[in-house]
């Protein structure tokens, strides 16, 4: 028989299918609960607030761009910085499509949007660390002198990431009219976006945003 999962899990797991139906704006602590099959009280024993099982959401149960980003800076092995940056971007591209539907709703409710920033800054986290975590995988490639000395490894980060960004939200917006799903971790086509035509675009985007970004800094 399978180990039953412990509450934290079970509310994380909940979260997690709440949050990309419903949206953070009208997902409430309650409904958390209540789908894992837990008081709110007990929810409460574990976690803060809804934006701590947010956090760990983004952490435990969304395609991270921090732990792959903190791998390359300790040690890229024999990948070059295009791979490495084409890593990355495929990556992003697929933790960006997976979180657009999940906090978008927070933009048209300023109250709840100024809520949520407090509470990620209470715990240190936000948006910007995927641009902070890469700039700095950028500065060690810089030191090991595999980019350019001059390069501004801060506004690099911000173009790869920046790209990747913006091809989410047009996949989301596009809703399969022109660029249907992100690449998933591990493959190369699968699930993997499309230029109107059926052939595979989502590996190419990403290592052309590579390829560009690294013709700047390289």
């Amino acid at each position: 028989m399978p180990t039953p999962k412990s509450t934290p899990a079970r509310i994380l797991d909940a979260a997690h299918g709440l949050l990309r139906t419903t949206g953070l704006a009208r997902t409430t602590t309650k409904e958390i609960a209540r789908a894992a099959g837990c008081s709110e009280a007990a929810l409460y024993k574990h976690f803060a607030n809804k934006e701590e099982i947010f956090v760990r959401v983004l952490k435990e149960r969304l395609p991270g761009v921090g732990p792959l980003l903190e791998e390359l800076t300790a040690d890229p092995g024999e990948r070059t910085v295009e791979e490495c940056l084409t890593a990355v971007a495929r990556r992003a591209m697929d933790l960006y499509a997976q979180t657009l539907p999940i906090a978008g709703s927070l933009f048209a409710e300023p109250a709840l949007l100024r809520r949520h920033r407090e509470g990620l800054a209470e715990l240190g986290t936000g948006p910007h660390e995927p641009r902070d975590q890469l700039a700095r995988y950028l500065r060690r490639e810089r030191d090991r002198g595999r980019i350019r000395a001059d390069a501004d490894p801060e506004a690099a980060a911000a173009l790869l990431l920046g790209a990747c960004f913006q091809r989410a939200f047009f996949t989301a917006f596009a809703e399969g009219t022109e660029t249907e799903g992100t690449e998933t971790e591990g493959t190369e086509a699968e699930g993997a976006g499309t230029d109107g035509t059926g052939t595979d675009r989502t590996g190419d985007f990403a290592a052309e945003v590579a390829r560009t970004v690294l013709t700047g800094i390289g």
